[in-house]
This record gives structure tokens, C-alpha cells and sequence, in this order.
């Protein structure tokens, strides 16, 4: 509702014709649905966050390969080294947190979100570079909430603690992930190629590190250190020229 409010704001169209909102359906279910859904749920099941991380680290690596023979997108030496490079940063700044009992339906779900956040990327600039921005992102969370709502009903997961930690995580989620974060994905999207715009979650897990240092007081080894300057090597290598 948000974001037709605000495409309303905008005076950007809302009626977007059946096959636009079909393909906005489609693209919401892998992105939101299985990508984010199964990132939420392998996490709620006891899989650390940084082993998470790195599953969904490939992503960057299949949209590459894929896009050569799904979008005809090109990719340069440079650019396949700099792919497997920022993987290999990625891994170095995780390391140390393969260190638990991962239960199976937590990898299940974390490799969902992995196929999900590739399908998802392909299909947004395969089918839906030509759909409103706005309005196209608000029917991609209608259909994926119904999906979803579905699920939990079904499994009667539907009850909430409101207390003030969750809420805050709530509106963080809303605002800065759901509307912020995913627009501007979608945007770089329609606007770059595939293989660029994945390569920038290499950055994530580094980004994170480092966020987690400073707010939160978590140490950075030397290890993990050297896994952010060869991720963001990677990125270079990819994003350049």
C-alpha cells in the first residue's frame, strides 16, 4: 500500500495492464518469496548469518553465466576473474563462522534464496525493464504476501510478539529494505548489466563486517580484513570500463 501510495504521489501509473502485473507477480514470488522468504527462514531455523552470506554469494557468479546465454550479455576475462575474486573475499571475511550444526532445512531454504535472487535478477531484466517502477514493485509484494500469508497459514505461523525490538527491525525492513534496498536494485537493473549490478553483493557480507565493528564492537581479523580488500578488488575488476 505504501508504494502505491507513493507512485500515487508521484502521478505514476497504477493500472499497468494484466501482463505487466503478471510478470510483476512472477518476478515478486523468486525475489521476495523465495529470496528473501528462504534468507528469514534459514536464519529462524539456526543457520548462521554469515554462512548464509556466502550461499547467497553465488548469486553474483550463476547471474553471470546465465546471462550470457539467457540476456546476451558479454563477459570479459577481467570480469570472470573479478567474479571468482570477490568470492574468494567473501569466503576469507566469513571463515570463521563455519563453525556450527547447520540443521537441513535451513540449507533447503538458503539455497531456494539462492535460485530465487537469480531467477529474480534475470527475469526483472529479461521481462520487466519496461514496467513502471513503483507500481510494478508494489504488485510484486502483493503477490508474494499472498503467496506467503498462504504458507503461514498453513502452517499456522501467524502470531507476532510486538515488542519494541521487533517493530524496530520491522520498520527497518519496511522502509530501508523493502522500499529502499529492493527499488534501488530494481533500478540498477533496468538501467546496467546483470552481471554488474549482482556483482555489488559481494559487498554485503564485508559491509556488514564492518558495520558490526563499529556499532556493535565485533572484531575484524587480519583474515577478515584482507577477504573486504580482495571482495572489493573483485568488484573493481567487474564493475570497471
Amino acid at each position: 500500500m505504501l508504494l502505491f501510495a507513493l507512485a500515487k504521489v508521484m502521478r505514476m501509473p497504477i493500472r499497468i495492464g494484466r501482463s505487466a502485473v503478471t510478470r510483476s507477480g512472477l518476478i515478486g514470488f523468486f525475489l521476495h518469496a523465495c529470496y528473501l522468504g528462504g534468507v528469514f527462514y534459514s536464519i529462524a531455523q539456526g543457520l548462521p548469518a554469515g554462512v548464509a552470506a556466502v550461499v547467497t554469494s553465488l548469486q553474483p557468479v550463476l547471474v553471470s553465466v546465465l546471462a550470457v546465454k539467457v540476456l546476451g550479455e558479454k563477459l570479459r576475462p577481467r570480469q570472470v576473474i573479478g567474479l571468482f575474486v570477490g568470492l574468494l573475499g567473501v569466503i576469507l571475511v566469513l571463515g570463521p563462522s563455519f563453525d556450527a550444526q547447520i540443521p537441513m532445512p535451513a540449507m533447503l531454504a538458503i539455497f531456494i534464496a539462492l535460485i530465487g535472487s537469480t531467477t529474480a535478477t534475470l527475469l526483472q531484466k529479461k521481462i520487466g525493464a519496461d514496467i513502471p517502477l513503483l507500481s510494478g514493485t508494489a504488485y510484486q509484494y502483493l503477490f508474494s504476501g499472498c503467496v506467503l500469508g498462504v504458507i503461514a497459514i498453513a502452517t499456522q505461523e501467524t502470531s507476532i510478539n510486538w515488542n519494541l525490538r521487533f517493530t524496530a527491525a520491522f520498520v527497518w525492513l519496511l522502509l530501508v529494505l523493502s522500499v529502499g534496498a529492493i527499488l534501488l536494485l530494481l533500478w540498477l537493473l533496468n538501467s546496467g548489466s546483470a552481471a554488474k549490478v549482482s556483482s555489488l553483493f559481494y559487498l554485503v557480507p564485508p559491509a556488514t563486517a564492518l558495520e558490526a565493528f563499529f556499532l556493535f564492537g565485533e572484531k575484524v581479523n587480519t583474515q577478515g580484513f584482507l577477504g573486504i580488500g580482495i571482495t572489493a578488488l573483485g568488484v573493481w575488476l567487474v564493475m570497471r570500463g
